[in-house]
C-alpha cells in the first residue's frame, strides 16, 4: 500500500511529474550502470523525451532534471541553491559527471531529444504520456543498456516492462483498503477513526530496528513534512521578484501578505473573509516557491503543492482549538484520501488534467480539515467527495509550459474550495447522494475522455489563447 510518506515527500520545483520524476529516473539509470559495472565503459548517453514531457519539458525544467539525475542527484536531497550552477557547469563544459563519478561528453542539442511529435516511446509496453528513454553506448556506439521510464505523477516513476510490486518486498498493513467504502467499513468494524486506522498502517511500514517506536517514527516524519511546508510558505511570503521562465510573472504573495498585515496593524479586523485572504497568501506563496524551482513538498504533486499547506495554515492560525494532534489527524486522513486517488485513478496532470492534481489536493485537504476539526468518518468522506465534485473536468493548460498561469492562482482557489467543502460536510449529518468512490471513478473516466491537448501539453486552452511573451 502507498504510504503517507510516498504522497508527501520532499522535492524541488517546478513539477513533480516533469522535474522530480525524470530526475529520479535518470539518477536510477546512472546508478544502475554503476551497479552493473558498466560505468567505465560508457562513452555516450542519449535521453529521449516523449508526449507531455517533450511538449512542456522546457518550461517544467525537464532538461535540467535529466542532467542533474544523470549526474547522480536526487530531488529529495539536492540543494536548490546549487541547481543553477551545477547545470551551468555541465552545459559550459559539455561534459557530464555520470553518477557523479564518470565524466562523458554530453552535447545537449543532440543527446537530449524532445520527441514532440511522438506521444509514447516506440515499442514500450506501457502507454503513459510522460515517457523517458535512456540509452548508454560504448566507444563503438554499441548499446550497453537502455531503459524506458514513465513519470506517472507526484514524483512516482515506473520502468517499462518491470512489475513494480516486485521491485521491493511486499509490506503488510493491518487494515488494507482499496476503496472509500472499504475504508469506512473497516474503520467502523474496528471502531477507529480514519486517522487512527492510517496510523496503524503507517506503523506497519516503518523500520523496526530504530530506537523510536513505530508511532514515534510516523509522528516525527509528519512533523518533518509539516516543518518543510511551513518553511516553504515562509520563503514564499518573504521573497519578491519575477519568476523564471520568460513570462515575467511577478511574485504576489509577499505584497498580499504585507497588505493584510497593514490592515491588522491599523485595527481593521472587521473583514470576516480575512482568513480566506490568508489562505490565498499561503497557497500562492508555496506555489510561487515551486514555480521558482525551490524546495517543496509534493501534496500530492508539485503543481498542487500549495493547497494542503494553505489549509493547514488556516487550521493552525484561525481555528481557536487547533493543536498538534489536529495536524497529525489532518496528515493521516488526507493521505488515506490521496491513496484512494493514486490507486484507483491518477494524480498525473498529463493523464487526467488538473483535476488529478489541484482537484485531488483539494479533496485531500477538505477531508483532512474535517478530521482536524474532529468530524466523523462519514463527514470526512463527504467533504472529500464535495471537493472533487466541483473540480471535475479541470484541464491542465499551463501558459508557456510553465507552472505559473493558471497554476499559482488555481492553488489558491483549490484551498478555498477545500475549506468550503469541509464546512458544508460538517454542517450535515444525513447521508449524501454521491459517494467518494463514485466521484473518483468519474474523475478518472473524465480524464480519459479529455482530449490529450488539454492535458499538460500547452497546445490548448489558456496556453493557446494567451500570448506567452
Amino acid at each position: 500500500m502507498t504510504s503517507l510518506f510516498d504522497l508527501y515527500k520532499l522535492g524541488v520545483g517546478p513539477s513533480s511529474s516533469h522535474t522530480m520524476g525524470p530526475m529520479r529516473a535518470a539518477c536510477r539509470f546512472a546508478h544502475l550502470l554503476q551497479d552493473r559495472g558498466l560505468l567505465p565503459r560508457v562513452a555516450h548517453v542519449r535521453a529521449e523525451l516523449y508526449g507531455s514531457l517533450a511538449l512542456t519539458g522546457k518550461g517544467h525544467a525537464t532538461d535540467r532534471a535529466v542532467l542533474l539525475g544523470l549526474a547522480g542527484h536526487e530531488p529529495a536531497t539536492i540543494d536548490p541553491a546549487v541547481i543553477e550552477s551545477t547545470v551551468l557547469a555541465i552545459r559550459s563544459a559539455r561534459a557530464l559527471p555520470l553518477a557523479g563519478i564518470h565524466s562523458i561528453p554530453f552535447i545537449e542539442d543532440t543527446d537530449l531529444i524532445f520527441e514532440r511529435e511522438t506521444m509514447y516511446p516506440p515499442g514500450a509496453a506501457m502507454q503513459h504520456p510522460n515517457g523517458l528513454r535512456l540509452t548508454a553506448y560504448d566507444a563503438s556506439h554499441a548499446i550497453l543498456d537502455t531503459r524506458t521510464y514513465f513519470s506517472i505523477g507526484g514524483g512516482f516513476i515506473t520502468e517499462d516492462g518491470v512489475d513494480a510490486s516486485k521491485e521491493k518486498p511486499p509490506a503488510y498493513v493491518p487494515f488494507p483498503f482499496h476503496t472509500a467504502a472499504e475504508l469506512l467499513a473497516t474503520a467502523h468494524a474496528n471502531e477507529l477513526s480514519i486517522s487512527q486506522l492510517m496510523l496503524e498502517n503507517e506503523c506497519a511500514l516503518v523500520p523496526r530496528d530504530q530506537p523510536q517506536s513505530p508511532a514515534e517514527q510516523v509522528r516525527a516524519g509528519i512533523d518533518r513534512i509539516w516543518q518543510a511546508m511551513q518553511e516553504c510558505v515562509q520563503r514564499g511570503i518573504a521573497t519578491e521578484g519575477i519568476l523564471p521562465g520568460g513570462l515575467n510573472v511577478r511574485r504576489r504573495a509577499h505584497r498580499l501578505a504585507e497588505r493584510l498585515r497593514e490592515k491588522e496593524a491599523t485595527g481593521l479586523r472587521g473583514d470576516p473573509l480575512a482568513p480566506l485572504d490568508w489562505v490565498t497568501v499561503y497557497a500562492m506563496a508555496a506555489n510561487e516557491e515551486n514555480a521558482a524551482g525551490g524546495r517543496v513538498v509534493t501534496a500530492p504533486t508539485n503543481g498542487a503543492a500549495g493547497v494542503v499547506p494553505a489549509v493547514l495554515h488556516y487550521y493552525d492560525r484561525f481555528i481557536p482549538d487547533a493543536d498538534h494532534e489536529g495536524i497529525v489527524r489532518f496528515f493521516l486522513t488526507s493521505a488515506a484520501i490521496g491513496i484512494l486517488y493514486k490507486e484507483n485513478a491518477s494524480i498525473s496532470g498529463a493523464e487526467v488534467g488538473c483535476q488529478g492534481e489541484v482537484g485531488v489536493a483539494c479533496s485531500m485537504a477538505a477531508g483532512g480539515l474535517v478530521a482536524a476539526l474532529d468530524g466523523t468518518n462519514g463527514q470526512i468522506e463527504h467533504a472529500a467527495e464535495i471537493a472533487m465534485e466541483h473540480n471535475l473536468g479541470m484541464t491542465c493548460d499551463p501558459i508557456g509550459g510553465l507552472v505559473q498561469i493558471p497554476c499559482i492562482e488555481r492553488n489558491a482557489m483549490g484551498a478555498a474550495k477545500a475549506v468550503h467543502a469541509a464546512r458544508i460536510a460538517l454542517s450535515e449529518s444525513e447521508e449524501h447522494k454521491v459517494s467518494l468512490d463514485q466521484v473518483i471513478r468519474t474523475m478518472y473516466l473524465t480524464g480519459l475522455d479529455m482530449q490529450s491537448r488539454y492535458k499538460e501539453t500547452s497546445l490548448a486552452g489558456l496556453a493557446l489563447n494567451v500570448i506567452a511573451c
